[in-house]
């Protein structure tokens, strides 16, 4: 394999809202820059980047495609992100690895919830960016309104370099604004012709470029200064001046293409190696010590430092790890030490990757990304080093599911394998959970969404053989007293022999939400001896687990026993276990006790024209509107709904909004139910009881 320096590479993702055509474009690339010899169709199942079962069948991109390319003797690694929402872990595993971004539009439907939302994720990170208007030979595009749409959502930075030439049918190549020409396109081979600027085209194209002019001059002290004794910046300072203002984030360059018809595609290619910058840009990359994030300093000559910022196992690939190399040099047969697990990992094979196809190479050096194959111990996020100067790359943070669901093995001997199973994919994604809830008696399944879940499922089903269906979840209700109470537990019983005796007093106090379980031993004078007071204390417990009023667990409740009495031959720890436990359901019937439920905050972003409907629904839901605020173009409602309202949530919201609404939540506190609820839940208890019986 050809080497490159570090300043001879480029490390680029592609993201936005799905259906936005970012694989379409990487195939352009990759075939105008001779990777492959026909562009792929997502329809024909036949892309380089979306190779996996899943991803073919349903003809969307599921996980990270990864591929390179040589532009301008420069070497490109092109990393492909899914645009669901459901797999955003896709894209946040890649952010800390690359240093450019290419933010793909659709020309017939402007900026999405997608594109901004992966557009605050680059500010994240500080990326430079390139923002692509892409599908401009689709019948509805409209150039202008995706133009003012990215300046006014995305940034008012947001500055044409190229412009179309016609569009919809009409589309047929881009102007580029800096040279004056125009790079006219005949058929899908990338074959163009340098043309004069079109004649409607020509005062468009010189105001434009007096904006570069003042973009390029603002990035520049040396250039500003010229521009301002002379107006006028000769076309190598303008594209000096228009890439430290990429690099900087001063400005950000957008260009018309059409990937399916490989029209402009070249000119972005230019775009990607002259605007966005090398590793090199990233001085420092954050490391992990303790609780603290230190900065350490990149050097390609200094101590090996990789991240494994990807995992991935099929059956024709073998497992994966793919490794970004920060500093230092990674090499086949090479010794290091796996900072996160503490333990040592040799290198066999190592690789590029050109989607589903890998390229040998003996060494992945600073900068670069590449693969290794059936490492013992690196997983994701985990970090390769030199046990001499070891450190740990700070991992990024991924979003908690938004959605649960229970999950049942069709097969009953299939338990053990389909939790083996997923907790190997867990593995490859961190943005999905498994939990076997042992209050519910039920396996809970979390995820970014339904399409997320059923993927996680086929792969089970693929790789596992494993036949899983989701049912409805249980909710984790639970129960407390809402008043203090007193009562007596007594044990006593007699059948011939040595009897059972214990007797116990206590009392039942509610403690703030979230407070837990305290016991007190208030006895005195030593009515109940001090042997028996765990036995009491074990007999609260087991009955507390075991609820009140629908069989949900007790919390929040402090107990104290303050007397009793007991025998010399008859009291027993068994008997005083009991006594506990009578004592506790005396007192409390007398408490007051109320069935809790689990209350979600809630985040919803949505568009102006959803807000009435969304907010409805919410308080429908039993949902209490915290407030709304602007967050772009869109806004952002914060309510907090009950869990058991949530249900699939997440596919009803985007069928209510088109697509165009997502929401996050996370756990606030428990919160009494109202009594209609609480009256159902008990007699739903009773029912089960009875079956049982």
């Amino acid at each position: 394999m050809k080497k490159y320096s570090i300043d001879k590479i480029r490390n680029i993702i592609l993201v936005g809202h799905q259906a936005s055509g970012k694989t379409a474009l990487a195939e352009a690339i990759l075939y105008n820059a001779g990777v492959v010899t026909r562009i792929g169709h997502i329809e024909d199942g036949n892309t380089l980047l979306d190779y996996t079962p899943d991803e073919i069948e349903r003809k969307i991109s599921i996980t990270t495609g990864i591929a390179f390319a040589e532009m301008e003797k420069t070497k490109v690694n092109i990393l492909d992100t899914p645009g669901y929402e459901d797999f955003i872990g896709e894209v946040l595993g890649c952010l800390p690895i690359v240093e450019g971004a290419m933010v793909v539009i659709s020309a017939d439907n402007g900026v999405e919830i997608g594109t901004e939302n992966n557009w605050r994720h680059l500010d994240g990170y500080n990326l430079p960016r390139i923002v692509c208007v892409n599908k401009m030979d689709k019948e509805h595009a409209d150039f202008g309104k995706c133009l003012q749409d990215a300046q006014k959502y995305l940034g008012a930075k947001v500055i044409p370099l190229y412009l179309p030439v016609g569009q919809g049918d009409s589309f047929r190549g881009v102007v580029d604004i800096l040279k004056g020409k125009t790079f006219a396109y005949k058929g899908a081979d990338g074959v163009f012709a340098e043309e004069d600027v079109p004649a409607d085209l020509a005062g468009e194209v010189g105001e434009w470029r007096q904006k570069l002019m003042d973009f390029a001059a603002e990035a520049d002290d040396s250039l500003l200064e010229k521009f301002l004794e002379g107006g006028e910046l000769s076309d190598d300072e303008l594209a000096k001046g228009l890439a430290a203002g990429c690099v900087a984030g001063t400005l950000v360059p957008l260009i018309p293409v059409s990937a399916t018809g490989n029209i402009g595609v070249k000119q972005l290619m230019e775009l990607i190696v002259e605007m966005l910058p090398s590793p090199l840009w990233r001085k420092e990359f954050d490391t992990l010590s303790g609780d603290k994030t230190e900065k350490v300093k990149l050097d390609p000559n200094g101590s090996t430092v990789g991240y494994v910022f990807k995992s991935m196992s099929e059956k024709h690939t073998g497992d994966l790890s793919f490794i970004r190399a920060y500093s230092g040099s990674i090499r086949v047969g090479h010794d290091l030490y796996n900072a996160n697990a503490e333990t040592n990992e040799r290198i066999g094979q190592l690789y590029f990757v050109q989607g589903k196809n890998r390229a040998d190479t003996e060494s992945i050096d600073a900068g670069d990304i590449g693969a290794a194959v059936k490492l013992k111990s690196a997983k994701m996020s985990q970090t390769l080093c030199e046990r001499s100067n070891a450190v740990v790359v700070k991992p990024v943070e991924f979003p908690l599911p938004s959605l649960r669901t229970g999950i049942v093995a069709k097969d009953k001997n299939d338990v053990d394998k389909m939790g083996t199973g997923l907790n190997r994919l867990h593995e490859e994604d961190p943005t999905f959970m498994v939990e076997i809830d042992a209050d519910l008696r039920q396996t809970i399944l979390s995820g970014q969404g339904e399409l997320h879940l059923e993927v996680i499922l086929g792969k089970l089903k693929r790789k596992q053989g494993v036949e899983v269906e989701m049912v409805v979840p249980k909710i984790p209700y639970r129960e407390t007293i809402m008043k203090a109470a007193e009562a007596q537990g007594k044990y006593k019983k007699q059948s011939g022999g040595r009897g059972q005796y214990g007797d116990v007093w206590l009392r039942l106090e509610p403690l703030a939400r979230e407070g837990g379980f305290e016991f007190v031993n208030a006895i005195v004078g030593g009515v109940v001896p001090s042997k028996y007071i765990s036995a009491v204390e074990k007999g609260v417990v087991a009955t507390m687990n075991n609820g009140i009023l629908a069989g949900y667990p007790v919390q929040d409740v402090k107990v104290t026993i303050y007397d009793g009495s007991y025998h010399n031959v008859d009291s027993s720890d068994n008997a005083f276990k009991v006594a506990g436990s009578l004592g506790f359901k005396n007192a409390a019937r007398l408490g007051k006790p109320v069935i809790l439920e689990p209350i979600m905050d809630v985040e919803v972003l949505v568009p102006d024209d959803y807000m009435g409907d969304i907010m409805g629904d919410l308080s429908m839901r039993r949902g209490k509107i915290q407030g709304t605020e602007q967050a772009g173009s869109l806004q952002k409602i914060k309510a907090q709904v009950p869990l058991s309202e949530l249900y699939r949530y997440s596919t009803m919201l985007r069928s209510m909004t088109q697509g165009r609404a997502m929401h996050r939540r996370k756990f606030s506190h428990y919160e009494e139910v109202p009594h209609e609820v609480a009256q159902k839940l008990i007699a739903e208890a009773e029912a089960v009881k009875e079956e049982g019986s």
